[in-house]
């Protein structure tokens, strides 16, 4: 989609001229723009799925009876082969943007800000499928990643193999985590800081059920991944609070996010490609090997 049809989009629906359009670099489902009016900014989404925004509108409305910092609901459509939602505006970056310029004591903040919503939305008050269990999920992430690494020959396969063995070290507890909603998207992305705090939460599309700490997990590899400091999950960990046997199961999910990363290089998503080259799989086999480190630690202690 090009900037001219979402313009059509946003002023047929708003009846609002459009005075600058901006399509933003984040969402690899979705096409996204930053719509300015003479008065106010916007956000529009389009997809060509044609429920794409079913459960999307469904959860911000949920979450903002919370009180939870998210986008607005404003209008939802169809136009062409797309479906397309417009939302009010909320100012700041991407934690991951502008995450070098975090003193310590914001990061501490904006851990306890992010653990405080997380146990909110852990209290509302819906219901999943009671089919499914949490290893549904655990085997669901290293199925897709060994059939994404093995299409692509970039990275070893031989990586999903070992996390499954370490999987037997905690399978006890997997099977006892339960169904409980929360934010699973939020890392680097999707988690906007203005003025060095919490200002938002964005991309909304679904609603993770089970282990809370697969949020901070895929948050240090994706931090690794760009090559900057953790103590932003140190200060997750703190307010969480987990257990030895919990901080294992963190560091397992690390170990799953890291193949999921390898999984993702050289995919197409829309008319954007996640780059692979040397330097990329080096990376994430150095991070992969750093974590392996820090799982041999804990089984020493």
């Amino acid at each position: 989609m090009d900037c001219k049809d979402a313009i059509v989009i946003f002023e047929n629906d708003t009846k609002r001229r459009v005075i600058q359009i901006e399509r933003c670099g984040v969402g690899i489902a979705n096409y996204v723009f930053i719509v300015s009016t003479e008065t106010e900014k916007f956000i529009l989404r389009c997809s060509k799925d044609i429920n794409a925004y079913k459960d999307t509108v469904y959860w911000l409305n949920k979450l903002t009876e919370c009180e939870i910092p998210v986008p607005i609901v404003l209008s939802e459509g169809k136009y062409k082969d797309y479906s397309y939602l417009i939302l009010s505006y909320i100012r700041g970056d991407d934690i991951g943007k502008i995450y070098y310029k975090l003193n310590d004591y914001e990061k501490k903040q904006i851990a306890n800000d992010v653990v405080n919503i997380q146990r909110t939305v852990s209290k509302l008050d819906v219901h999943a499928d009671k089919a499914w269990t949490w290893n549904d999920f655990v085997d669901g992430m290293l199925n897709r990643a060994e059939e994404r690494i093995k299409r692509k020959h970039d990275f070893d396969v031989g990586k999903i193999y070992i996390i499954q063995k370490l999987r037997q070290e905690i399978q006890g507890y997997l099977n006892t985590v339960r169904i409980i909603p929360y934010l699973d998207d939020i890392s680097t992305k999707n988690l906007l800081i203005y003025e060095g705090k919490v200002s938002g939460i964005i991309d909304i599309d679904w609603m993770g059920f089970g282990d809370m700490l697969t949020f901070a997990a895929m948050t240090k590899v994706a931090l690794f991944n760009m090559d900057l400091d953790t103590k932003y999950i140190d200060y997750l960990l703190d307010e969480i609070h987990p257990n030895i046997t919990e901080y294992k199961a963190f560091l397992f999910y690390c170990l799953i996010y890291c193949v999921d990363f390898m999984g993702e290089r050289g995919m197409q998503f829309l008319d954007k490609t996640i780059p692979v080259n040397e330097s990329v799989i080096r990376r994430l086999n150095g991070i992969f090997d750093i974590l392996m480190e820090e799982w041999n630690g804990c089984f020493e202690r």
